[in-house]
């Protein structure tokens, strides 16, 4: 008995003990981000004002919200092992012409023996059964009957909601129902993340998208005030702690004037860094000088030329050349520094040609790049890697190293606290604009939510745990944190790595709101918990009172939600791949035939039908067509 006296002791004590480091640090980092808002304050202003000339080219241009197919494919289809080159994207069949009636035909019956639920649900669970079906496989499969069965989205959402209620009885059997929705391992859960991009692209549009663009905007505006190293992908501005420029970089702001060729008579100010590298320049030069155009139809900067008129002279600026600066195997990356390049310099900006390349450094052109590709880890910007040699003698650290590295961690967290309370108004505005029952609640949010309160209390779930996780999985960590982290996946932007970094922050941030545990504080935990750990509490407020807001909503009846599915089909499905679609899901038939046909011929219902015999029948059309079938 006096040893467990003197152990709940003990744990009583460590436990205090925890509570107050965790009320030290939050005082610390109360302090700390007191002695950055004045600095905060100052910059939102400048944030404000510089934006503001942005936000008026928004205001003219709009918003460069995706068309509906663009944002499809790349919600359902950019993740994939070919990218861009997915044929999903391209839409590209390669089926000789004489074959192209016949094997539309057979595409055409087959996407009615998909519109048979009998068949769709034994097609579904054949391929689920077999071990070789991955989950990378089950994600593709989904979206390629996303697309193909866009033209009935209800239908869609009936087979969703079927194979659901089957998913949800396996979870509440197993006794373990949290755990649903946590992971996209089943053909289902990737079709409710299709449904909800679906369902929220107008809201997207129409709503949220502003707030998130500003958000993105902002960040990238904020980044490239500062310092970025091109080699190494760290910033001086960001929100995240291993993508922080670690030394300090002397850098001053110039405004360059840049003239387009064949573009007119005016010239552009455009604000750069003296120690930005050519291509830096280049691409703050193109994103000025195109701002009014969506991104997808701007240069790239390794197609355009930057010339440099000092005064009778011309020279051609480039990140690497004859003068670049050499130390033993290393070589220094051009900045405007290097060419001496001053405030109010005058440059021109002209598309590549072979002529422009200057007399002395046209043969050796193509080596320096070369040179550059072979041997990419000897290229520095700002910061030089420490050489292999120097490296093992830092390894043997001593205390007082430890000690600096901390000292130097405080430092920088101050640094990140200021990124972050010059943008706090901005990731505010996100946050409100997603998680607000009083705004517009996009029906599918309703619909659904709705769908699995009524399956909690069927199968007697009384722990509001549960239903939380299953809402925050189907809503906001499936859709939003998606759309976050990646914003050209709804926009015609390029998302820099710099930029990445900082959104990832936010993006973890929003995770951390939807969770109802506590995250208590220490000296370890990551800087992006002790970044916002005066904000979650609110966050976590707002998602509950979200979920609670759409509960006493008026619900939204099958009749309503099918019409609105049925005009999302009527609007959208022409321009859709659906063709593509039926081809690509058609593979999946072919690769488990004997499989599927077995699982048809043994289900009364697809006898009655005569589903394997319509299979057999299709396979038969399509076999003698596509030869790598």
């Amino acid at each position: 008995p006096n040893y467990l006296v003197s152990v709940s002791m003990v744990c009583k004590r460590k436990s205090q003990q925890a509570e107050r480091e965790y009320e030290k640090i939050k005082s610390q980092l109360e302090g700390l981000e007191e002695s950055v808002r004045d600095r905060c304050k100052k910059e939102f202003t400048d944030l404000m004002i510089e934006m503001e000339d942005q936000t008026n080219d928004v205001n003219e241009a709009g918003i460069p919200v995706l068309d509906y197919k663009t944002y499809t494919d790349r919600v359902f289809f950019l993740p994939s092992k070919d990218g861009e080159k997915d044929v999903m994207i391209t839409g590209k069949l390669d089926i000789p012409e004489a074959r192209r009636q016949t094997v539309e035909q057979a595409l055409n019956q087959f996407s009615n023996l998909l519109n048979s639920k009998s068949f769709l649900i034994n097609f579904i669970h054949t391929l689920e059964n077999q071990r070789e079906f991955s989950a990378r496989a089950k994600v593709y499969f989904a979206s390629l009957l996303t697309v193909a069965l866009h033209g009935k989205l209800e239908y869609y959402t009936d087979i969703m909601r079927t194979l659901f209620l089957e998913l949800m009885e396996q979870y509440v059997v197993a006794k373990n129902p949290k755990l649903m929705l946590r992971r996209s391992e089943t053909v289902v859960e990737r079709m409710l993340s299709n449904w909800m991009s679906i369902c929220l692209y107008q809201y997207l549009k129409d709503n949220a998208g502003e707030p998130l663009y500003k958000l993105f905007k902002a960040i990238k505006h904020q980044v490239e005030k500062g310092p970025v190293d091109a080699v190494l992908k760290k910033a001086k501005y960001t929100l995240n702690d291993t993508g922080l420029l670690g030394d300090d970089v002397e850098y001053t702001q110039l405004t360059v004037n840049v003239y387009v060729q064949d573009g007119g008579t005016d010239s552009t100010p455009v604000k750069v860094l003296n120690c930005d590298t050519i291509s830096q320049v280049k691409e703050k030069i193109i994103d000025q000088v195109y701002r009014n155009l969506p991104c997808s139809q701007w240069p790239k900067a390794e197609s355009v030329a930057l010339e440099w008129r000092p005064g009778s002279t011309a020279q051609i600026l480039s990140d690497l050349d004859l003068t670049s600066q050499r130390d033993g195997r290393w070589k220094r990356i051009n900045t405007l520094m290097h060419y001496n390049v001053r405030d109010g310099a005058t440059l021109i900006l002209s598309k590549m040609g072979i002529s422009q390349q200057p007399e002395d450094s046209q043969q050796d052109v193509p080596g320096e790049r070369h040179a550059l590709l072979e041997d990419e880890n000897k290229v520095w910007h700002l910061v030089r890697p420490v050489d292999e040699i120097d490296e093992s003698k830092s390894k043997r650290g001593s205390v007082k190293e430890k000690e600096r590295t901390k000292a130097i961690t405080e430092i920088y967290l101050t640094r990140l606290l200021s990124v972050k309370g010059t943008l706090q108004q901005f990731v505010d505005d996100f946050f409100h604009s997603v998680l607000n029952s009083n705004h517009v609640v996009p029906p599918a949010v309703k619909y659904f939510f709705d769908f699995l309160d009524e399956q909690a209390e069927k199968h007697d779930i009384k722990d509001e745990d549960t239903i939380h996780i299953w809402k925050t999985n189907s809503l906001p960590l499936r859709f939003w944190v998606n759309i976050l982290k990646n914003p050209h996946f709804i926009f015609d932007v390029h998302v820099h790595e710099v930029v990445d970094a900082s959104l990832s922050v936010i993006a973890q941030t929003f995770m951390d709101a939807c969770t109802r545990t506590e995250h208590k504080l220490s000296r370890d935990s990551p800087s992006n918990k002790l970044l916002y750990a005066k904000e979650i509490s609110n966050y976590k407020k707002m998602v509950e009172d979200y979920y609670k807001g759409i509960r006493q909503m008026v619900p939204v009846s099958d009749q309503d939600m099918n019409t609105h599915l049925a005009e999302i089909s009527r609007a959208h499905t022409d321009s859709l791949n659906t063709l593509v679609a039926l081809h690509q899901l058609y593979q999946y038939t072919n690769k488990y035939y004997d499989e599927i046909i077995n699982a048809l011929e043994e289900d009364p219902a697809a006898q009655k039908m005569q589903l394997a015999f319509r299979l057999q029948q299709i396979a038969a059309a399509l076999e003698n067509k596509v030869t790598d079938l």
